[in-house]
């Protein structure tokens, strides 16, 4: 049976965004759809999958039947929030359906309500003010005085573009944001480049090596470079969305339009994308859609003072274990809000797509909490969020259609089908989705198992166990990893002693196992990938310290909330030569075009040596996972021809020690055995805890006198 949802059918609110009732699809001859075809498991599936994509057309034809298409439909900021008219004036709206009265109020009426200011109501529970163009001036601030049966408070509007919080008093109020001249753009027409995508995740506070909050300025100036030296071709920013409290890492938001001013203004924002871009790096945005913060005078939690504005009015309204809440996906007014959302980030701020956070909550009624996802029919037993799985279908949609290169991923665990397939297809239509289960692989590996029990037939599939038809981004940890109460991949490999035995000629046997280790955990992940590869900044070089923001256990302090990029500068220390091998790996898939897209080819694996070996176009990644054992003269079937090695772990200017001679060529091995197979003995020195790749040599046939 297909899903239904039981969230009633919202009103419309406003003339902008007015919608027609729901239509009945239109009774036809269904066609299966290619998610159904391309996977025979999924037929006993296929009425609820059917289901959902008709859902999704259903809810674009009511959202649309006033307008042109989605991208009409979701101009919401546009006409909700405070704007300035072409002849200087004002006019203001907001939607707050309970309100009995609305008043500006700011540094302009000395914070107290004036009739100058008051709100009228103009129908389906939208509020306007007109205001003369010497009313408001571009940096003052102000609120909305909202009153309501039985009560009132000061709020800050929902469309509002811009959120400054005062030093001294720690309140946060709206400002008026409207320079006499806007942001010049210098860079248009940028695309992304996917092939392959190079995620370096970031976060604009904590990227400055000084105990402070960092600004979008500094990053500009002092990390994009960085960023741009080691290859990346993508950074992901989180936090961008307005967040009252630091330590959320952004993902607590209150003010769903404004960027961030603890890091600066819109324009340093603009700036930093416009230099990205420039460099040839896109911009993609962490963005939270999942739930909000549950303040009151700073985000949505009561705008109007009602419940439900939003957010669901029932038991579903608090997220059980993110302390927030949860938007109600079936009110055509949050679906205009979001999607609207979506777009203003993309013509105003021009990122090139968003990672959705925490999607797995909002597919599943149960936010997927303590549940295993065991087989197809946890997918579709009921427990769906109908109405939460048709917005992310129609932002997908709406957001390709804003910009066709935006890249779209999905933060989700629970492996739902479908979900980074085309929506034509009958997918939700996300071009990636995070590759979840490799991290908790690999920290559950060093957390459990002994270096002699690393199984190379268990890394293999872990890193390779995906749908071939849905592109994923695979990493070894991003920032969720590297948080208080976790550990990074370095720290889990080499604790304490990364405090004393760094230094450039210390031969530490535990810090030169960890080094070895992480650089073949991330070679073998990176080199495995079908989509994209994700690094959270600063592990490319394994930075010793974990996260921890300002917060009253630690004395408030910025220690923890920042990245020591004078390490890697050292030259006495070893932390450079993680950092240049994450530089060469990554140069090495950047220049295999469409890298993401070749198939992996075995070539070789055995649990007893704890050796891997994979082929993908005219690269050969090798692995010698054993703690104890070098081989000499290891045979290995390949493709027959002459091989010379482009990268190996060992190299001295990796923290290696130089025991592979990169200058040999290899030749292949005729064997009449497996020659009928197309390979021949590939015989190669490994050192243990090694990783070498080579390249197959092309030669020249000349033609004979």
């Amino acid at each position: 049976m297909k899903a239904k949802s039981d969230t009633p059918k919202a009103k419309t609110t406003t003339k902008a965004a007015a919608v027609k009732p729901r239509r009945a699809a239109t009774r036809r001859k269904q066609t299966v759809l290619p998610i159904i075809k391309n996977d025979p498991w999924l037929e006993p599936y296929a009425e609820a999958i059917t289901g959902r994509h008709q859902d999704a057309i259903n809810k674009k034809a009511e959202l649309t039947a006033a307008c042109t298409d989605l991208n009409d439909f979701a101009n919401a900021h546009k006409y909700f929030g405070l704007h300035r008219e072409s002849d200087g004036s004002w006019i203001f709206r907001e939607w707050a359906p309970n309100a009995t009265a609305i008043t500006l109020i700011g540094d302009f009426s000395q914070w107290r309500e004036e009739m100058k200011y008051s709100l009228s109501p103009i129908g389906n529970g939208v509020w306007e003010l007109k205001l003369a163009p010497d009313d408001l001036r571009h940096g003052q601030f102000y609120k909305m005085m909202v009153h309501w049966p039985g009560g009132m408070g000061e709020r800050i509007p929902a469309y509002v573009t811009r959120v400054v919080q005062d030093e001294t008093t720690h309140i946060f109020s709206a400002q008026v944001w409207a320079p006499e001249k806007p942001y010049q753009w210098t860079v248009d027409g940028f695309k992304p480049d996917t092939k392959p995508l190079l995620i370096y995740e970031c976060h604009i506070g904590m990227a400055q090596n000084r105990e402070g909050v960092g600004t979008y300025d500094e990053f500009r100036e002092k990390i994009l470079p960085r960023i741009a030296a080691d290859g990346y071709n993508a950074i992901q920013i989180m936090a961008i969305q307005e967040h009252p409290y630091y330590g959320s890492f952004g993902y607590h938001v209150s003010n769903f339009y404004a960027a961030s001013s603890r890091f600066g203004t819109p324009d340093e924002l603009k700036h930093l994308i416009d230099a990205a871009h420039e460099a040839g790096i896109a911009v993609i945005m962490d963005i939270v859609h999942s739930h909000a913060v549950k303040n009151e005078a700073e985000g949505l939690g009561r705008l109007d003072g009602s419940y439900n504005q939003y957010f669901y009015g029932d038991g579903r309204r608090e997220h059980p274990a993110w302390d927030s809440l949860c938007f109600d996906y079936g009110k055509n007014e949050v679906l205009h809000f979001l999607l609207s959302n979506c777009k203003y980030w993309l013509e105003e701020y021009r990122f090139d797509g968003f990672r959705f956070d925490g999607v797995t909550s909002m597919l599943y009624y149960n936010h997927g909490l303590g549940q295993d996802f065991g087989g197809y029919g946890d997918y579709y037993n009921g427990n769906q969020d109908v109405n939460a799985i048709t917005y992310l279908t129609l932002a997908n949609e709406l957001i390709h259609t804003v910009n066709p290169a935006a890249i779209t991923i999905a933060e989700e665990m629970s492996g739902m089908p479908g979900l980074a397939l085309p929506v034509a297809d009958g997918g939700i239509g996300f071009d990636y989705r995070m590759a979840m289960g490799i991290p908790d692989y690999w920290i559950k590996t060093l957390k459990e198992k002994k270096d002699e029990d690393w199984h190379p037939t268990s890394i293999f599939w872990e890193l390779t166990n995906r749908r071939a038809d849905e592109k994923t981004i695979s990493y070894v940890e991003s920032h969720d990893q590297a948080l208080v109460g976790d550990k990074t991949v370095i720290f889990r490999l080499i604790d304490k002693e990364m405090y004393w035995h760094m230094m450039v000629g210390d031969d530490n046997m535990t810090v030169s196992r960890g080094m070895a280790l992480h650089k073949m955990i991330r070679l073998v992940t990176l080199a495995t990938i079908n989509g994209g590869y994700l690094n959270f900044m600063g592990n490319e070089f394994g930075h010793p310290e974990w996260i921890d923001f300002p917060r009253e256990g630690n004395g408030w302090s910025y220690k923890y909330a920042r990245r020591q990029w004078d390490l890697v500068d050292r030259e006495d220390l070893k932390y450079k030569y993680l950092n240049a091998f994450d530089n060469a790996m990554i140069e090495l898939v950047s220049k295999v075009y469409n890298f993401q897209a070749l198939p992996v080819r075995k070539l070789w694996e055995k649990d007893d040596d704890q050796v891997l070996a994979f082929m993908r176009g005219d690269l050969i990644f090798v692995f010698n996972f054993n703690p104890t054992k070098s081989f000499d003269g290891y045979g290995i079937l390949a493709p027959g021809g002459s091989y010379r090695t482009v990268l190996s772990t060992d190299n001295r200017d990796f923290g290696g020690y130089g025991n592979v001679d990169e200058s040999i060529e290899h030749l292949t091995i005729a064997d009449p055995l497996y020659s009928p197979h197309g390979v021949e003995w590939l015989k190669l020195y490994l050192p243990s805890r090694s990783a070498m790749v080579l390249v197959k040599e092309h030669q020249r046939r000349t033609k004979k006198k």
